[in-house]
C-alpha cells in the first residue's frame, strides 16, 4: 500500500507517519519509484503498536524507539527485551523521602523479594520505584498502605501468572517478544484503570449517596 493508504488505515497523519520514518521507529518502505514507497502489514502492524506504547502506554517516543530496537534485535534474548522494555517505560523518580524511611523501606522490600523468592536485579527500576513508594507512604503517615505490601504481592503475581501463561501458547519467537512487551506496557494501564473503577465501586457501597 502507498503511504495515504497505510495513513487511512491505521489513522495515523502522513506527516507523523514520515517522521517516524525519519526516527527510524518505522522501518522504510519497498522503494517503487525514487519518491515513492510501498508498505505492508508489517508496517501496519508495527504502526499500531507504536500508537498503543504512545497514546495508551504514556511512552515517550524516545523510549518506544529504544524498545522496538530490543524487539528487533536478533541476538538479544527475551528475557533481556523484556529488561529493556522495563527500563525504557520506568521514569526515574525523584528521591522525596527521609533517609531514615528510606532506609526500613529498603529493608521491607528486600525481606518481601527474599521471601517470595523473586529474581530481580540490583539495578531494577521498579525496585527503586517500589523502595520510594514505600518510604513516602511511611513518611505521610500511610504505614496501613505499606503494610499490605504482600497483599499487593499476591494480586500481582496471580495475573503476572496469567499473563505469562497466555503468551507462552505462542510459537514464533518474535510474537512473544512482542507480546510480553505489550503486556508489560498497556497491563499496567488496564491494571490502573481497574483499581479506579474497583475504588469507586466499593466506595459506593461503603459510603452511598443519600
Amino acid at each position: 500500500m502507498r503511504i495515504a493508504e497505510l495513513s487511512r488505515q491505521s489513522g495515523v497523519p502522513v506527516p507523523t507517519i514520515k517522521y517516524y520514518l525519519r526516527e527510524g521507529l518505522l522501518p522504510a518502505g519497498e522503494l517503487t519509484s525514487p519518491n515513492q514507497a510501498s508498505y505492508g502489514e508489517t508496517h501496519l502492524r508495527r504502526l499500531r503498536l507504536i500508537r498503543a506504547l504512545i497514546d495508551l502506554g504514556q511512552v515517550p517516543v524516545a523510549r518506544v524507539k529504544d524498545i522496538l530496537e530490543g524487539l528487533d534485535s536478533d541476538d538479544l534474548p527475551l528475557h533481556d527485551q523484556i529488561g529493556r522494555a522495563h527500563r525504557a517505560i520506568t521514569p526515574t523518580r525523584p528521591a522525596s523521602a527521609n533517609t531514615e524511611a528510606r532506609t526500613a523501606a529498603a529493608v521491607q522490600v528486600g525481606d518481601l523479594i527474599t521471601r517470595r523468592g523473586w529474581q530481580v536485579e540490583p539495578d531494577a527500576p521498579a525496585l527503586t520505584t517500589l523502595i520510594e513508594t514505600v518510604a513516602a507512604l511511611r513518611t505521610l503517615d500511610q504505614d496501613h498502605l505499606a503494610d499490605y505490601l504482600d497483599a499487593y504481592a499476591d494480586a500481582v503475581e496471580k495475573f503476572t501468572a496469567l499473563e505469562v501463561a497466555s503468551v507462552t501458547t505462542r510459537t514464533d519467537p518474535d510474537q512473544i517478544a512482542e507480546s510480553v512487551v505489550i503486556g508489560t506496557i498497556l497491563g499496567e494501564t488496564l491494571i490502573a484503570a481497574l483499581r479506579l473503577l474497583a475504588q469507586e465501586s466499593i466506595s459506593a457501597h461503603s459510603w452511598p449517596r443519600d
